[in-house]
């Protein structure tokens, strides 16, 4: 998978496409909390694979961490690491910005996942748009 921060509006728009297809469509996440006012402030990363988007996910700054958010891959392409692989690529952007910290919101059900790429649990469950989550944070 060819893995881009985003440069151009069309970037832009495949991200928020795969983003759209994933929680909106798929897990039913509505759209008004989906898009939000943290886009501008955010670097968007898109994967490609087979000539199209197939994931996707955003970065931001929060203090002293790197928060990773949005992070999806069409149903089509899971189980081929393509998650794994643009986790590392935002970490690797994290730590070049001189960050030491990263820090995700997961669904609960993608919490052996993240345990797995060194994700420890810090939060209690709570809800987010109706989806049981909690905070994981890994020392980069």
């Amino acid at each position: 998978m060819e893995i881009k921060t985003t440069e151009t509006d069309q970037e832009l728009k495949e991200a928020y496409n795969v983003r759209n297809i994933v929680f909106v469509e798929e897990q039913k996440v509505p759209a008004e909390l989906e898009i939000d006012d943290l886009e501008d402030e955010s670097i968007h990363f898109v994967g490609y694979e087979d000539g199209g988007p197939v994931a996707a996910s955003r970065l931001r700054f929060v203090d002293e961490y790197g928060k990773l958010e949005r992070i999806c891959v069409l149903k089509d392409y899971r189980g081929r690491s393509l998650g794994s692989n643009i986790i590392q690529e935002m970490e690797a952007v994290i730590k070049s910005k001189g960050y030491q910290k990263a820090k995700l919101n997961a669904q609960t059900r993608a919490v052996k996942f993240y345990e797995s790429l060194g994700y420890r649990t810090v939060s209690g469950e709570f809800m987010d748009a109706g989806i049981p989550h909690v905070t994981m944070t890994k020392n980069l």
